[in-house]
């Protein structure tokens, strides 16, 4: 059964299973027959690292095909691809609800996202990546703008970071403008959205405090959101969770390990600020910092760094949502039929009504 956890800065309510039965990799996870397929192949981009901290990019490409942009509606959505510097292969993929028109606001909400992925790998053109943000466009009713940032080991810290905030510095100059899918239509950059998942989750992070540090040198952008599907954050102890689920699906505190060596400084460790963002936080965070959407999962071992980033924000007062689904895995939302993957979407949907100003 799903249970959630509710918070804000106004109202503290906790509805929450027993943690004293708290899940283990040996607790059987409720999923299709399929999925649970899909799901062992997601495992084999993992032979794509190298142990010297490379990624084989030939195999990758072959592990992870793209998927075209298609200006037809595919599950009522319409995507294009957009350059935005080509001296550093900074794209975009945009995604349109195929009929913005019975949008009931005037304005159409717009998303910005980071996918997931280490630092690493993937990009919007994945078909994991390229569904899911169809489907959060379309249950959203918003026009998604998926950055295809810059992947280590290649590039390093703090490359996904300055991508990220110059494609929302691209859409706050009037950007869009030079974008034909979106030349004509009308914007809500009053109230735009940050939202990326794991490392993602970890880039909506440092951007949105890029932002709130800075409010007064942007044009027209207001984060009204920021939501984080399990973001990957960490640090140099081990936490239970993950002990606990060091043989979880798709990440293992090992992955974890390689990842951050990777995208992190060469001298530097997990300690480091990118991932250990917690002890920036309890100096201070920006007056500015939208609300944050932040979903955990009871089979991800990265939980209880993603409770404390939560709680975290809670404890300097900062307005926080914390939703769990307890027999969820990392990245359980790229799976469509997962049973938790279409609530998620209700959540989503909800925290952009719920924050979108101009319905007030």
């Amino acid at each position: 059964m799903h249970k959630k956890i509710v918070n804000t800065t106004q109202t503290t309510h906790i509805e929450r299973q027993d943690m004293g039965n708290k899940p283990s990799i040996q607790t059987p996870m409720k999923m299709p027959l399929k999925d649970r397929l899909l799901l062992s192949l997601a495992g084999l981009h993992s032979l794509a690292r190298r142990r010297d901290g490379t990624v084989n990019r030939r195999l990758l490409s072959l592990l992870d095909p793209d998927v075209a942009a298609n200006p037809k509606p595919v599950l009522g959505v319409c995507t294009s691809d957009f350059t935005i510097d080509s001296s550093r292969n900074l794209t975009v993929r945009v995604f349109v609800p195929s009929d913005p028109s019975n949008i009931e606001a005037k304005l159409i909400p717009v998303m910005v996202y980071f996918h997931g992925g280490g630092f690493s790998m993937y990009a919007p053109s994945s078909e994991p990546y390229d569904m899911l943000c169809r489907r959060i466009s379309h249950e959203t009713s918003a026009v998604v703008v998926s950055v295809n940032y810059r992947l280590a080991p290649e590039h390093k810290y703090p490359a996904a970071y300055d991508d990220c905030t110059d494609v929302l510095r691209f859409l706050d100059s009037e950007g869009t403008r030079s974008i034909d899918a979106l030349s004509n239509l009308e914007l809500d950059f009053g109230n735009c959205f940050l939202a990326g998942d794991s490392a993602g989750g970890n880039i909506v992070h440092h951007v949105a405090r890029r932002w709130a540090s800075s409010t007064q040198n942007w044009k027209k952008i207001t984060l009204a959101g920021a939501i984080l599907l399990q973001p990957f954050f960490g640090g140099e102890e081990r936490t239970e969770s993950e002990i606990r689920l060091n043989k979880a699906p798709i990440i293992s505190p090992d992955k974890c390990d390689w990842a951050w060596k990777t995208f992190l400084p060469e001298d530097a460790n997990r300690n480091h600020e990118a991932s250990h963002v917690f002890d920036s936080i309890k100096v201070g965070i920006e007056e500015a910092f939208p609300p944050a959407l932040v979903v955990v999962g009871g089979f991800d071992p990265l939980h209880d760094w993603q409770i404390r980033y939560y709680e975290a924000l809670k404890e300097k007062g900062k307005q926080a949502r914390l939703v769990e689904y307890p027999d969820a895995f990392h990245a359980f939302y790229v799976f469509p039929k997962f049973s938790d993957t279409a609530k998620l979407m209700e959540e989503i949907n909800g925290f952009v009504q719920a924050n979108n100003q101009s319905k007030v």
